[in-house]
């Protein structure tokens, strides 16, 4: 009789509802299957969530204000916390002080790491990324940056005659993610830019981004910045006068102008080279790229040094490269079907 009271009572605790807080930023799947995942919700590790049952090693937790709220994740995601002596029913305002020193512990590791790269001597290479949009758009007629009003046709946009921001690139490549935490770099590897949290940045510099980087509408400019920007040496607003700066001296030169007048012409890498030892110095050509996909340039890779916002002499601290795309045309506003079908490009 004992053991029997024992199981019915094991059972109803199965059964029962309990907060956990989780240990790792996984996904938070629709079904069992882990088929699908609307939203591509994860986990937050600062955040208690409400288990429903546990069923053959999984959890079905409550997730407010995401739909549908019902969501399976597995029982690894809340390592010991999912035991019944870590977790804490619905209506306690119990607090775990191991968990309260773990989580201080981990946020001031955050802001140490945070504050060793910001302010890191500006040394390196840095890989200025600039796009040519009409072809970006080719392949992307759904982005918000890429569509149009009915008021807005007939009107000339900056995008369509000028190169826009991409990104800047502390490199090497791998130097991404630099004091981020763990539920932002998941947010940005599953594309929630939007829902990353807001940048402080100042009125000028929002307007400059507005400009020149079509993609702020999609919050291309968060995704930047948490993968490579913290990575840069300075703060957000330090880091985008930057590129702004740099997009500017590009337009304005004899490269920008050449791009704007030849719009739906064929032109070569050697005839862009030759226009940026013009504009920034002899050498500046053999550090850029040009990029290429379905026979349209699609982005400009300018290898330059660190230290300042002057192209000129950033150029004569980049690296030399090459470019695998000789020749290219320079796509027009508008979408063409044929062009999308060759290309496959995108951010």
């Amino acid at each position: 009789m004992k053991h029997i009271s024992i199981i019915i009572l094991l059972t109803l605790f199965s059964f029962a509802r309990f907060e956990a807080l989780p240990t790792k930023t996984c996904e938070a799947f629709n079904n069992m299957k882990h088929t699908k995942n609307t939203h591509h919700v994860v986990l937050d590790t600062h955040r208690k969530y409400t288990v429903l049952k546990r069923h053959k090693g999984q959890n079905l937790i409550l997730i407010k204000g995401e739909q549908p709220a019902q969501r399976w994740v597995d029982d690894y995601c809340f390592s010991k916390q999912s035991n019944q002596s870590d977790v804490s029913p619905v209506k306690s305002n119990v607090l775990n002080i191991e968990d309260a020193l773990s989580r201080a512990s981990l946020h001031m590791r955050n802001k140490q790491q945070k504050n060793k790269k910001l302010y890191k001597n500006k040394v390196g290479q840095n890989l200025l990324v600039l796009s040519w949009h009409n072809a970006f758009c080719q392949t992307h007629s759904y982005k918000k940056e890429c569509k149009r009003s009915l008021l807005s046709f007939g009107k000339e946009r900056f995008s369509e005659t000028h190169f826009v921001l991409h990104g800047l690139w502390p490199q090497p490549r791998s130097n991404m993610y630099c004091g981020i935490s763990k539920k932002e770099v998941g947010m940005d590897k599953h594309k929630q830019w939007r829902r990353l949290p807001d940048l402080d940045l100042h009125a000028e510099v929002v307007k400059g981004l507005k400009r020149v980087m079509p993609g702020f509408k999609s919050g291309l400019h968060k995704h930047e910045w948490v993968k490579h920007g913290s990575c840069y040496g300075a703060d957000a607003n330090s880091y985008y006068a930057d590129a702004i700066a740099l997009v500017d001296q590009v337009n304005s030169s004899k490269v920008g102008d050449f791009f704007s007048r030849n719009i739906g012409k064929s032109i070569t890498l050697k005839q862009v080279r030759y226009l940026f030892d013009s504009s920034f110095g002899t050498g500046a050509g053999k550090r850029v790229e040009m990029k290429c996909r379905g026979g349209l340039i699609t982005e400009l890779w300018l290898h330059l040094g660190k230290g300042t916002n002057k192209l000129e002499t950033l150029f004569q601290k980049g690296k030399i490269t090459r470019s695998h795309c000789q020749k290219g045309r320079i796509d027009k506003a508008g979408f063409t079907k044929e062009t999308s079908r060759r290309t496959g490009f995108g951010r």
